[in-house]
């Protein structure tokens, strides 16, 4: 995938570098109980020919990212995270919705992810992106062993 950006209303993207990988690491601290630690997202931007990694800008500061694993024909969101003080803007749509783009001209036909059974905001904004509820992983998160709703899309 090359680098993408487009503005609208002060909202830009691109796609994550290994310079962005403390960031990253700041959102996901301040967004997650059990947080990925950096190691994850320098493994996944390095060296993961298969994972994505989509910075949302917000009036030139970073806002929040999206990271996908492009497998075949199938885009596995493996996080979505808003800095605290941009939430509540629907910032996480648009870039929900961007990612969902940047995935289907990669050729991917479906999306999954997975999203605690408790998150109803998060699954709420997926269901008006269309993705369906397609089953339970019990036990999914180590912090609190809640279960995960793991949901899809056709793009």
């Amino acid at each position: 995938m090359i680098d993408y950006q487009q503005d609208t209303c002060g909202i830009s993207f691109r796609i994550a570098k290994e310079y962005d990988i403390e960031s990253l690491v700041k959102i996901e601290q301040q967004s997650f109980t059990v947080p990925w630690p950096k190691e994850a997202f320098y493994q996944d931007i390095i060296s993961n020919r298969f994972a994505v990694y989509l910075i949302m800008e917000y009036n030139k500061e970073i806002a929040g990212y999206c990271g996908v694993w492009l497998v075949m024909d199938e885009a596995h969101i493996t996080n979505i995270a808003v800095l605290p003080e941009f939430r509540g803007r629907k910032l996480g749509e648009a870039l929900l919705r961007k990612m969902m783009s940047l995935a289907k001209e990669a050729g991917t036909k479906t999306m999954t992810l997975e999203v605690r059974v408790s998150n109803t905001p998060a699954r709420s904004l997926y269901k008006k992106l269309g993705f369906q509820e397609g089953g339970i992983r019990k036990n999914y998160y180590t912090d609190n062993y809640e279960d995960a709703i793991v949901m899809w899309v056709k793009i």
